[in-house]
């Protein structure tokens, strides 16, 4: 998996970082129990600091992506359950893209076409 950080963009480092390794994981690129780059490893490859990438793996964890251990280093969980938490964010944040979606004029047929279209296509392409 190849980790493009924007260095002028608004989203902070540590953000992209765990954006994309999000992304990784839901496309199929990072499997279910891979190892992941060293936080060393991971700063050194990107040119930023480490306590970015630590800090990335560290809301990774807690959003359960990903375990750490001191003596193997991160790897993507082999279970990842939908939790409470997840489905009130994740509600959170598709209210918010439907009413913009909605106060933009695209109707309803049109909003699920496109979440449709990413879900099923969008995320398997980018695996491919």
């Amino acid at each position: 998996m190849i980790l493009q950080i924007n260095m002028s963009s608004d989203v902070p480092i540590y953000m992209q970082l765990r954006n994309q390794i999000v992304m990784g994981i839901g496309c199929g690129e990072l499997k279910a129990g891979q190892d992941l780059p060293t936080v060393r490893q991971l700063a050194e490859d990107i040119g930023i600091n480490m306590m970015t990438v630590s800090k990335a793996y560290t809301i990774l964890k807690n959003e359960g992506f990903i375990e750490i251990d001191r003596r193997h280093g991160a790897k993507v969980r082999k279970e990842l359950d939908p939790n409470q938490q997840f489905c009130e964010k994740l509600e959170a944040e598709l209210f918010l893209l439907a009413a913009e979606s909605k106060a933009r004029g695209m109707d309803k047929a049109d909003f699920f076409e496109l979440c449709e279209k990413i879900f099923s296509h969008k995320l398997k392409e980018k695996h491919l």
